[in-house]
């Protein structure tokens, strides 16, 4: 279904060794098993393994987006066909420049990753850079929800030519 292009530059992806945090007590059993799924994902998208990463989602997962005009792939995608189509569209539209988690954080069955990623747009070939944060939610060892937040700014004006 969806496949990364090859030539893909996600170097600092492989990166992802680092020890998640969690502040004031050690990690669970269950948070670091989260982590080491979130992470798992991670590495398939800089592998260009979509099919990979759709398999470590739930069959009712929620992958949201803020809604941003002129932008094809934002909004809410139910389902993992429709999380395939999220990343079709991606990569239609845009090529990724860099591609960064930095850094997780754990609690409960939450996972948020903080990084920085930048991308350029195919159609107007205007380039834009975000830090990144994504929460996502793991539940019977699949992940059940993503929120991205990013600079939203950025991303429409990269997709207006602006």
């Amino acid at each position: 279904m969806a496949e990364q292009p090859s030539g893909v530059n996600c170097k600092s992806v492989g990166g992802l060794k680092a020890k998640p945090k969690k502040t004031g007590k050690e990690l669970t059993v269950g948070e670091r098993e989260n982590t080491e799924l979130v992470q798992q994902g991670y590495q398939h998208f800089k592998n260009g393994d979509i099919q990979g990463l759709l398999g470590l989602l739930s069959e009712d997962v929620e992958w949201k987006l803020f809604e941003i005009e002129g932008v094809p792939f934002s909004g809410m995608h139910r389902g993992p066909e429709r999380v395939g189509e999220f990343f079709s569209q991606i990569f239609d539209t845009e090529e990724v420049l860099h591609f960064e988690p930095r850094e997780f954080v754990a609690q409960g069955d939450k996972v948020v990753a903080l990084g920085h990623y930048a991308w350029r747009v195919k159609s107007t070939g205007r380039e834009y850079e975000s830090d990144f944060v994504h929460v996502i939610s793991v539940r019977d060892g699949k992940v059940a929800r993503y929120q991205e937040f990013m600079d939203t700014a950025v991303v429409g004006g990269a997709y207006r030519g602006s």
